[in-house]
C-alpha cells in the first residue's frame, strides 16, 4: 500500500507523516527529494541553469535557492518553467525510492508526503490519497507563530496553493486538523489500522 499524503500549509501533514513513521511506515519526503533534484551534475541542474542563467549558481557550484527564488516567485511563467523541470525529476526519484522500499519489505506501507502531490500529477504513484485539511484562518495563525512571518505572507502562500475543496475532491481519506495534535493522531489511528492489517 502506497499512501500519498498532501495538504496545505500548517495543515498537519508533517505530523501525520512522522506519526506514521513511528508506527512502521516508510516515509518519503518529496520536499527533501526536491532539495537534491537539481544538485550539480544532475540533468535538472543543467536544465535549470540553462533556463534561468548562470548567475543562479553560487560559489559552491550549486543552485542558489534564494537567487532562483527571486526569478520565479511572483512570476507565474518562470515558476511553471521551473516546476516543469523539477517535478518530473522528483517524481523519478520518488518512484525509485518506492521501488527500493517495496523490494526490501513488500508488505510495508509506504507514505509519499508531498505538498504538490495533486498539482504535480503524481497520483499514479500512490494507491490512496490522504489529505490534511485546516481552515485558512487557523493555518495563518499556526504558520505565523511557527515561522515568524506575517499573516499577509502566509495568506499569499495559501492563495498560491490548491484550495481545501480542490484537494478534498481528490482524497480517499480526509483528516481535519482544527484541534490539537492528540485529536489529529486519534483520527489517523483507524486509518492506519485499516491499511496495516489488510
Amino acid at each position: 500500500m502506497i499512501i500519498g499524503l498532501t495538504g496545505g500549509i500548517a495543515s498537519g501533514k508533517s505530523t501525520v507523516a512522522s506519526t506514521l513513521d513511528t508506527w512502521g511506515a516508510y516515509v518519503i519526503d518529496a520536499d527533501k527529494l526536491g532539495h537534491s533534484a537539481y544538485l550539480s551534475g544532475t540533468q535538472a541542474f543543467t536544465q535549470v541553469v540553462e533556463a534561468f542563467g548562470e548567475d543562479i549558481v553560487g560559489d559552491d557550484g550549486e543552485v542558489d535557492r534564494r537567487s532562483l527564488g527571486g526569478k520565479v516567485f511572483g512570476h507565474p511563467d518562470g515558476l511553471k518553467q521551473l516546476t516543469d523541470i523539477v517535478w518530473p525529476a522528483i517524481q523519478a526519484m520518488a518512484q525509485n525510492e518506492i521501488a527500493t522500499a517495496k523490494a526490501q519489505a513488500p508488505d510495508r506501507v509506504v507514505v509519499l508526503e508531498a505538498a504538490v502531490l495533486i498539482e504535480a500529477n503524481w497520483l499514479s504513484l500512490v494507491d490512496q490519497v490522504w489529505v490534511t485539511v485546516v481552515e485558512p484562518s487557523i493555518a495563518i495563525a499556526r504558520a505565523s507563530a511557527r515561522d515568524g512571518v506575517d499573516a499577509a505572507s502566509v495568506q499569499a502562500r495559501i492563495d498560491a496553493q490548491l484550495s481545501n475543496d480542490e484537494r478534498v475532491a481528490k482524497a480517499d481519506q480526509v483528516i481535519y486538523n482544527a484541534a490539537d495534535q492528540d485529536n489529529l493522531i486519534e483520527q489517523i489511528k483507524p486509518l492506519w489500522a485499516a491499511i496495516s492489517t489488510s
